[in-house]
């Protein structure tokens, strides 16, 4: 397997708001120290950033910057998205074409949108996805806390059989770009 790493909207306007998201400082460890293995591994790393004119995450804005913990490195690749979906409207295809990717480790914000929806639409283009289980974050909610809705999908993405390939939940820790030339 190619792998690479997406990591979905860790935007500064996007973590600004109250209640702060679930396990913030964590995610971001695990998230820099996936991002850490895969550029060993040489695995392309992918920041994906949304925007919509206007608002906190305005293209160019302060809040549509990355998170200032989170650790950029030369050759790291970005995305700029307008839509949960970081393939919809993007160049993401043409980039994971470019780099010979045939597999995705996904991490990031917001669990039930832009996670969801991108780990989603992976699969539907036909690459097995990791989701890395302890690496996404969303806010609590009224209908449920963040750490159920976390919880809920780490379960319920994997179960998804119909777009083929294989969808997996799997803890940071466990997750291996594998060495490549």
């Amino acid at each position: 397997m190619k792998p690479a790493l997406i990591i979905v909207d860790m935007q500064v306007g996007l973590f600004g708001e109250e209640p702060e998201p679930f396990e913030r400082p964590q995610v971001i460890s695990r998230i820099n120290g996936l991002a850490s293995r895969a550029r060993a591994a040489g695995a392309p790393v992918v920041f994906v950033q949304h925007e919509r004119p206007d608002t906190t995450v305005a293209h160019g804005s302060v809040g549509w910057g990355l998170l200032p913990e989170l650790q950029i490195a030369p050759g790291d690749l970005f995305v700029r998205k307008t839509t949960p979906d970081a393939f919809l409207r993007t160049d993401l295809t043409d980039l994971l074409t470019e780099h010979e990717v045939d597999s995705l480790v996904i991490c990031g914000f917001a669990t039930e949108f832009c996670v969801d929806t991108t780990v989603r639409r992976a699969a539907a283009l036909g690459y097995p996805v990791m989701l890395a289980s302890d690496a996404h974050t969303t806010r609590d909610k009224a209908h449920a806390t963040a750490a159920r809705i976390r919880e809920h999908h780490n379960a319920t993405l994997p179960e998804i059989a119909s777009f083929g390939p294989r969808i997996q939940a799997v803890p940071s820790a466990d997750v291996s770009f594998g060495m490549r030339r």
